[in-house]
């Protein structure tokens, strides 16, 4: 059976990656290459799932005026356009990479401030998308002049379709989103520290706080932790899963492709221990290619088997 995943990416950007050997500040700096990709975390959400075989549709807020390459990466992938097109342009993020150092630096704009009617016309996109898609990614930071509750606006009708939704934003934005009661979360430790004001320093007492939401009717807490892995967290289980050191070429989109490896497993009706592995081999994927890419699934089910998967009480 095809599921129907919808993604929305409220404050989208072109990811401009920029390769500088030894960057430094205050001083003139070569650019050894560049490259520009339609970016924003739904968007990499959606064009992983398309690549792992699944049928998407994208919506959110999308400038008219430099929309090229959003419009090629929905073509090539055969992902459905219920974007809001605003006028001016999508911002751009520029990610610094020196592979000399070791070291990627990240200049983030601001995006576009929606309008009432934006919005209005936004929230008939998801309405319209509730017709055919039965599963719902929310991700990203919310635009300046938006709501903090705007995740909320938009989820809590989904919930009462019974559609399946997944959050994963931060801050104030992820703190107005729970009371609509996401069946999943995905943040990183910093982030639930945050939302819960604690500080979390064992996997255990990371278990306990996701419980705690958990308890309020969420039904999964994924929280990544860099290098040292995630942990995938459910009411009865939960589960470290750690992935063999990789060669980062790029960390643009390997967040997003744990969220869409999760969401992959979870539709294949995996337990969660496998979604574990797989969230985290769709993650390493990312971090081996440039821009927000994976390698080919069968690629990605090698290394599926070298993620140690654990059990955490």
């Amino acid at each position: 059976m095809t599921h129907r995943i919808a993604t929305v990416t409220l404050n989208p950007a072109i990811d401009q990656t920029v390769a500088i050997p030894n960057f430094r500040a205050d001083a003139v700096n070569r650019v050894d290459w560049k490259r520009d990709d339609a970016g924003g975390k739904g968007v990499n959400v959606a064009s992983f799932l398309a690549e792992a075989g699944h049928k998407v549709s994208v919506s959110g807020f999308l400038g008219k005026e430099n929309n090229t390459l959003f419009k090629t990466l929905f073509h090539q992938k055969g992902i459905a356009d219920y974007f809001v097109y605003l006028p001016g342009e999508t911002r751009v993020n520029i990610k610094i990479v020196d592979d000399a150092q070791g070291q990627v630096t990240d200049l983030n704009y601001p995006g576009q401030t929606p309008t009432h009617d934006d919005v209005a016309a936004l929230k008939d996109a998801v309405h319209a998308l509730a017709h055919t898609c039965d599963w719902f990614v929310f991700s990203g930071s919310v635009p300046a002049g938006l709501s903090n509750d705007i995740y909320d606006e938009l989820i809590g009708p989904l919930k009462a379709q019974g559609k399946t939704v997944v959050l994963d934003t931060s801050g104030a934005a992820l703190r107005f989103g729970l009371p609509a009661k996401p069946d999943l979360i995905k943040p990183n430790r910093a982030e639930l520290e945050e939302v819960l004001n604690t500080t979390l320093s064992s996997p255990g007492e990371i278990v306990a706080a996701a419980r705690e939401l958990i308890g309020s009717d969420i039904k999964y807490v994924v929280v990544s932790m860099g290098a040292e892995g995630a942990l995938f967290i459910d009411r009865t289980q939960a589960f470290h899963a750690q992935p063999p050191p990789v060669a980062v070429k790029s960390t643009v989109g390997a967040g997003d492709a744990m969220v869409a490896g999760t969401v992959v497993g979870l539709i294949g009706g995996h337990p969660l221990s496998i979604c574990a592995a797989l969230a985290t081999a769709f993650s390493m994927g990312a971090l081996g290619e440039i821009g927000p890419r994976l390698p080919t699934m069968e690629k990605i089910h090698a290394m599926q088997k070298l993620v140690t998967v654990r059990e955490v009480s």
